[in-house]
């Protein structure tokens, strides 16, 4: 068997689960991982026959796909920015709009050094160690309510951004003990927003694998996380320090509201790459 048909026999399996772009591309994943070759290498090595052990290495894995566990959980990896990231059921899956918060604010914060960056709910450490990569010489600390995440946030730093420091804590009930009051220049996170009314709307294979405390908040109280984060940017941002978040499309005005003029200032709701409401920042007054 080569390359291609071992590609196409994956996808194959995966089709009466999936629809075939994302067979597809749940394929080239695995077959890419088992048989350590990158896209392109896969592509032009095409004809090429596969190692020896192939095969039955797959059938392992692909059980588990065929129970609808995302294929990050399965390789134990996901591509963030420029990182292949460690990912368990404890942290959620790195989105690529996760992606477009850090090339925001590399963009806003271009040619500026030293700044102290503090990443709420970090999960893996994505935000963290994509912002700590792309601005110079910054001060980066993660925190999260979850040990678990936390321990993969810091295997994950150990091979990205050995600098990055973490701390376990329960953002609403606290702040972190490493900051100083007025001392921050960049708060960003990307909390739970997903209302549990929202759930008969949400694929089986995020349902039933990611954690829910990092992903549903009550629709009675939507915007508890980001209420809680306009307190801690007021207490913890300095004058002209800037507070970005991801949110939930459908409460991007309302997220924006909670910066209110008093304290914020160029408050403002961006789309993501498909269009959505998925940021909001603002600048501490």
């Amino acid at each position: 068997m080569n390359v291609r048909q071992f590609t196409t026999s994956v996808t194959t399996a995966l089709l009466p689960i999936y629809p075939q772009p994302e067979a597809q591309a749940i394929a080239a994943l695995v077959a890419e991982h088992l048989l350590q070759l990158d896209a392109l290498e896969r592509m032009m090595e095409a004809q090429q026959p596969i190692a020896d052990g192939a095969e039955a290495a797959l059938q392992p894995l692909l059980a588990r796909l065929l129970t609808h566990e995302p294929v990050q959980y399965v390789l134990g990896i996901a591509y963030f920015v420029d990182m292949e990231l460690e990912v368990t059921p404890a942290t959620l899956i790195p989105r690529p709009e996760t992606e477009e918060l850090v090339h925001l604010i590399r963009q806003e914060q271009a040619g500026r050094t030293g700044l102290r960056v503090l990443d709420v709910g970090t999960g893996s450490g994505c935000l963290a160690l994509g912002l700590a990569r792309a601005l110079p010489a910054t001060e980066v600390l993660a925190v999260d309510i979850s040990a678990e995440a936390l321990a993969v946030a810091q295997r994950n730093a150990a091979r990205f951004a050995p600098g990055v420091a973490f701390e376990q804590v329960d953002i609403l009930n606290g702040l972190p003990k490493g900051i100083a009051l007025g001392s921050l220049d960049i708060l960003v996170s990307n909390p739970p927003y997903v209302r549990e009314s929202e759930r008969p709307a949400m694929r089986d294979n995020v349902l039933a694998w990611e954690p829910a405390t990092a992903l549903f908040v009550p629709d009675a109280d939507p915007l508890l996380f980001y209420r809680r984060l306009a307190e801690v940017g007021r207490a913890l941002l300095r004058t002209g320090g800037s507070i970005y978040l991801e949110i939930n499309e459908l409460l991007g005005i309302e997220t924006a509201d909670l910066l209110t003029p008093d304290n914020f200032e160029d408050v403002r709701v961006l789309p993501d790459m498909f269009g959505k409401a998925r940021m909001v920042r603002g600048t501490r007054r």
